[in-house]
C-alpha cells in the first residue's frame, strides 16, 4: 500500500485501486483506475475497466502500472504518476497501445467515485461558464438541466478554465478536476467531427461526471438509443477527465421536422484516438480535495486555485494608446441622420461596410454612453468634432426619448423617423439613463447646465419608483404603458447605482430606498441564489456573465453610499462569480479570416457571454470595478484580475492597425471557438469599443490614469482616498 497526503485528505494506491479519505472517513475511491472506451468494429462504443497490476514509490512520486487485454485483440498499458503539490495531486497518465484487435480507435478515463452518494442532485457542481449549482437557469437540454442522464461531459475548451467541481451538499466535501496545464495542440481541420471520429491530433479532454447504467450507450444520428449489456460491474457516482474529449449526452432540437420520434432524442458526440500498436497517449490532470461550507466558497477556490496554475501571460497593450484610438472611432462612425445622431447598429469587418442603422439606448447600441464619451473627449481634448457629435447623440436621446411617464424607448430607427417595437429592458434603460446623468455631472462640474438631462433622468427614476414591486424588485421588459413584458426580477440589480447616483445628486430619499430595496431582493436571490440571468437583452432568461456585472456594480454602489459589510460582501460574491466566465487560458484557435488578431494573439482574456453560448470582449467593462475592488478588500487576486481584463481582452482588437482593418483599435463583437474553429458574423457593434473606453475614461477621472498597471503604482494612500468615489459625487 503506498499513501500521499494533501492538507487533511490521504490518497491511498491498495489493492490495485485509489482510496481517498480525510482524517479517517473514505470519500472517494476507483477499484478499477484503468479504464478504456474503445470505437468497435461496427462503430459502436464499449468500455472496459481493470485495476492497477503494479504500484511503486520513489522520492516522493507514487508510480502505478497496469494492462487492459480487451476481447477484441486490442491491448493497452497504463503508467500513472502521482504526485503532490500545492493545488493538488497531479496525475500524470501515459497510454500506449500494445496491440490493435479489431477496434477503430479509443479514448481514455480518470475517475474518483463518490463514496457519501451516487445521486447527482446530492451535489453542486461548478463548471466555469457552463455549470453553477444545479444549473437551473441553464437552457433546456443544456448539460445538467436533466438529471437522468448518465454523462455530464463538455470538451474542457467550453470551459473558462479547465476545471470541473463537486460539492457534496450535506457535507461540504469538494472534489475537482482540472487539466494540469494549457498544452492543447491544434487539432485536424481537414476533418468536420463527427458522431464518433477518430482524430491522433485531438488533444482536448473533456471534464464532469457520469453515472451510466451497466449498457453500452450509442445514439444513431437521429437520437435513437442503443444499449446492450455490458459486464463491467457499475462503481457509482464518479467526476471524470475523458481523453480525448467527449460531449455527453446532450437533446437534439429537431429544428427540420421529418422524424415522429416520441422519446427524447440525444446525441453523444465522442472523438478517439486511432488504436494503432505503438501510439501513446500523454497527458496530466489535477486532482484537489477540500471542504466548503457553500457554494460560491467551493466556485472561488476551485477557480482560484486553478487560475493560479493557468492563467496565460499578461498580453502587452499601451491602454492610452488604444483609449484614444476607441474615441477616433466613435467619432469616425457617428453621422447625423435627419434629425438623430448616431452610430450604425453593426458594420461589417474589416472595411466597416454599414449592415443597418439603427439606434439601442444601451445594451450592444450604448448610443448615450458614446455621446457622453464623444462629448468628455471632445470637451477635455479641446476636439470640436468630438464635442459636436457628442452633444448631437445626447441631446438627440433626451427630445426624441422623453415621455409623459418617464419610461424611455429603447431603439429608434432613422428609417422610420420613429422607435421600433423593442422591449423595454430594464437593463437597457439602466445604460443609457446613466450615460446621460454621468453627461449631466460632468458639465455641471465644469459650470455647463444642462437642465433637460437632469430633468430626463429625474424622469425616468420617479417611474422606477412607482413600478418597483413590493419586493424590491423590478421586471426584466415592459410595455411602453408599464405592463409587464417579461415578468422575470433578474435583472433588478442593473437600476442600482443609477438610483443611488440620483439621490446623491438630488438627495431625493425615494431614490435612496428604491436603490437599497433593489439592493435586498438581489442580496437575497441574485447574490445568495446565483440568480445571475437573463442580462443580455438578446438572449432567453438563462444563467449569464453580464447579469453578474451589474450585480458587481450595483452591490458595490450600495457599499460605496453606506459602507455596509453586507454590500461588500455581495459585490465580491458578484465579482467572484462573474470572473468565472472568463477564458484565463489559452489554446491554439484557427481563424478564417487572414486578417484577424487570433492568427497572432490568443483567445485569453475573452469572456463566456451565456450558457452554452460563445464569448466576446464584455468583461473590458469590468477593469476599474475589480481594481476598485482590490483597493477596498486588499485581495491581491482582483488586483492580478483587474489588470488580466485591462490588457488580454484587447487581443481581439487590431490595435495598431496591422491586421488591415478600417481602424487601428477595431474588434469583432463575439465568436465561437471551443472546438478551435473560430465563428463569428464578423462584424463590430457600437458596444465592442464603448466597453474598452468606458472603464478607461473612469479609471482616468478617478486616478488620472488610462493603466491599471499605472494606478497601482500610486501611493497607497492616495489611492484609497481617490477610491472613495462618492465623497464629492456632484
Amino acid at each position: 500500500m503506498m499513501k500521499l497526503h494533501y492538507g487533511d485528505y490521504s490518497l491511498f494506491l491498495n489493492d490495485g485501486g485509489i482510496e481517498i479519505s480525510r482524517k479517517g472517513q473514505l470519500l472517494y475511491l476507483n477499484r478499477r483506475p484503468l479504464c478504456i472506451t474503445v470505437k468497435t468494429a461496427s462503430t459502436a462504443n464499449e468500455f472496459y475497466e481493470g485495476a492497477y497490476d503494479q504500484i511503486c514509490e520513489e522520492d516522493g512520486l507514487v508510480t502505478a502500472r497496469g494492462n487492459l487485454r480487451l476481447p477484441t485483440g486490442s491491448a493497452f498499458s497504463f503508467t500513472d504518476t502521482y504526485r503532490m503539490t500545492e493545488t493538488g495531486c497531479c496525475l500524470n497518465r501515459k497510454v500506449t497501445v500494445l496491440e490493435g484487435g479489431s477496434d477503430i480507435g479509443f479514448s481514455s478515463k480518470v475517475s474518483l467515485y463518490m463514496v457519501q452518494s451516487d445521486k447527482p442532485d446530492d451535489y453542486e457542481c461548478f463548471a466555469p461558464g457552463c455549470w453553477y449549482r444545479h444549473n437551473e437557469f441553464a437552457p433546456q437540454g443544456y448539460m445538467g438541466k436533466d438529471l437522468d442522464c448518465e454523462y455530464f461531459w463538455k470538451y474542457e475548451t467550453r470551459y473558462a478554465l479547465p476545471v470541473f467541481a463537486m460539492r457534496n451538499s450535506a457535507s461540504g466535501e469538494t472534489v475537482s478536476l482540472s487539466r494540469w496545464a494549457a498544452d492543447v495542440t491544434l487539432r485536424n481541420l481537414d476533418a468536420e467531427m463527427s458522431e464518433n471520429s477518430v482524430d491522433p491530433s485531438f488533444t482536448i479532454g473533456s471534464i464532469g461526471m457520469s453515472r451510466p447504467a451497466a449498457q453500452t450507450l450509442n445514439y444513431m444520428y437521429y437520437g435513437f438509443a442503443v444499449r446492450k449489456e455490458h459486464p463491467v460491474p457499475l462503481q457509482g457516482l464518479s467526476i471524470d477527465y475523458v481523453y480525448p474529449g467527449s460531449e455527453g449526452q446532450t437533446a437534439i432540437i429537431n429544428h427540420y421536422g421529418g422524424l415522429d420520434f416520441h422519446n427524447k432524442p440525444m446525441s453523444l458526440q465522442r472523438v478517439n484516438h486511432p488504436v494503432t500498436p505503438g501510439f501513446t497517449q500523454d497527458y496530466s490532470v489535477c486532482i484537489s480535495f477540500d471542504h466548503h461550507d457553500t457554494f460560491q466558497d467551493m466556485m472561488r477556490e476551485s477557480w482560484r486555485s486553478t487560475y493560479s496554475r493557468m492563467r496565460d501571460r499578461l498580453f502587452q497593450v499601451d491602454n492610452t494608446q488604444h483609449f484614444h484610438n476607441c474615441m477616433k472611432i466613435f467619432m469616425a462612425y457617428t453621422s447625423k441622420y435627419g434629425d438623430s445622431y448616431g452610430l450604425p447598429f453593426a458594420a461589417q469587418l474589416p472595411d466597416m461596410d454599414a449592415n443597418n442603422v439603427s439606434f439601442q439606448f444601451g445594451f450592444v447600441g450604448q448610443q448615450p454612453g458614446i455621446g457622453y464619451l464623444l462629448m468628455r473627449y471632445g470637451i477635455l481634448e479641446d476636439i470640436e468634432e468630438a464635442r459636436e457629435k457628442g452633444f448631437g447623440i445626447l441631446d438627440f436621446w433626451v427630445r426624441a426619448a422623453d415621455t409623459a411617464s418617464g419610461l424611455p424607448p429603447m431603439c429608434y430607427n432613422p428609417n422610420m423617423q420613429g422607435f421600433e417595437p423593442y422591449p423595454y429592458y430594464i437593463r437597457m434603460l439602466a445604460d443609457g439613463l446613466e450615460a446621460i446623468l454621468e453627461a449631466w455631472r460632468f458639465l455641471y462640474k465644469r459650470g455647463i447646465e444642462k437642465e433637460e438631462y437632469i430633468n430626463f433622468c429625474k424622469k425616468a427614476a420617479d417611474w422606477l419608483v412607482s413600478a418597483q414591486n413590493d419586493d424590491g424588485s423590478f421586471y426584466r421588459a415592459y410595455y411602453a404603458d408599464g405592463s409587464i413584458r417579461m415578468d422575470s426580477k433578474s435583472n433588478t440589480p442593473s437600476v442600482i447605482r443609477f438610483l443611488i447616483q440620483m439621490y446623491l445628486i438630488t438627495r431625493k430619499p425615494e431614490y435612496r430606498a428604491a436603490a437599497v430595496k433593489a439592493g435586498e431582493w438581489s442580496y437575497e436571490n441574485a447574490y445568495r441564489q446565483l440568480e445571475f440571468r437573463g442580462g443580455t437583452c438578446d438572449n432567453s432568461d438563462i444563467q449569464d456573465k453580464e447579469a453578474g456585472i451589474y450585480g458587481i456594480w450595483g452591490f458595490l454602489a450600495l457599499y460605496d453610499l453606506t459602507k455596509e459589510e453586507r454590500w461588500l460582501e455581495a459585490a465580491k460574491g458578484s465579482a467572484d462569480y462573474t470572473e468565472t466566465w472568463t477564458y484565463a487560458w489559452s489554446f491554439p484557435v484557427f481563424a478564417p479570416w487572414s486578417n484577424h488578431p487570433f492568427n497572432k494573439n490568443s483567445i485569453s482574456g475573452q469572456s463566456i457571454i451565456v450558457i452554452g453560448g460563445g464569448a466576446d470582449v464584455y468583461m473590458a467593462a469590468c477593469s476599474y470595478t475589480y481594481y476598485r475592488l482590490y483597493l477596498i478588500t486588499k485581495d491581491p487576486h482582483y488586483l492580478d484580475f483587474a489588470e488580466f481584463i485591462d490588457n488580454n481582452t484587447r487581443q481581439a482588437n487590431d490595435l495598431d492597425g496591422s491586421c488591415g482593418y478600417a481602424m487601428p483599435g477595431l474588434v469583432h463583437e463575439s465568436a465561437g471557438f471551443a472546438l478551435q474553429k473560430m465563428q463569428s458574423h464578423y462584424h463590430w457593434l457600437p458596444w465592442c469599443n464603448f466597453v474598452e473606453a468606458e472603464p478607461a475614461a473612469r479609471m482616468y477621472d478617478t486616478f488620472g490614469t488610462y493603466e491599471v498597471s499605472r494606478a497601482k503604482m500610486l501611493d497607497p494612500a492616495q489611492q484609497e482616498a481617490l477610491n472613495d468615489i462618492y465623497s464629492d459625487y456632484v
